[in-house]
């Protein structure tokens, strides 16, 4: 240590330098893991994601039936009501035809 510096100016710089030292090796450390985490993930990752793509798949037809099954329920009701409306608008015509 210096003589000439005072002392808390020197025990600033012992004390940023150790922090400074520390962030490094946690940066690191942090980046270490991540690609641990990353390589584990991949050898993980597949046997889950099969599983998971299967039930999303399931769900996914589901849904997808559910919703035609709807849609085509309202169309039927739809048509029914044209068609009903129709054949009575026809009845009524033909009645007054034959009057």
């Amino acid at each position: 240590m210096d003589d000439e510096k005072p002392i808390t100016e020197q025990a600033l710089e012992t004390i940023t330098t150790a922090v400074e030292a520390t962030k490094d090796t946690a940066v690191a450390a942090v980046k270490k893991v991540r690609k641990a985490a990353k390589k584990v993930a991949k050898k993980v990752a597949p046997k889950k994601a099969k599983k998971a793509s299967k039930k999303k798949a399931k769900k996914t037809s589901k849904k997808a039936a559910k919703k035609s099954s709807k849609k085509a329920a309202k169309k039927t009701a739809k048509k029914a009501v044209k068609k009903s409306a129709k054949k009575a608008a026809k009845k009524k015509k033909a009645k007054k035809s034959k009057r």
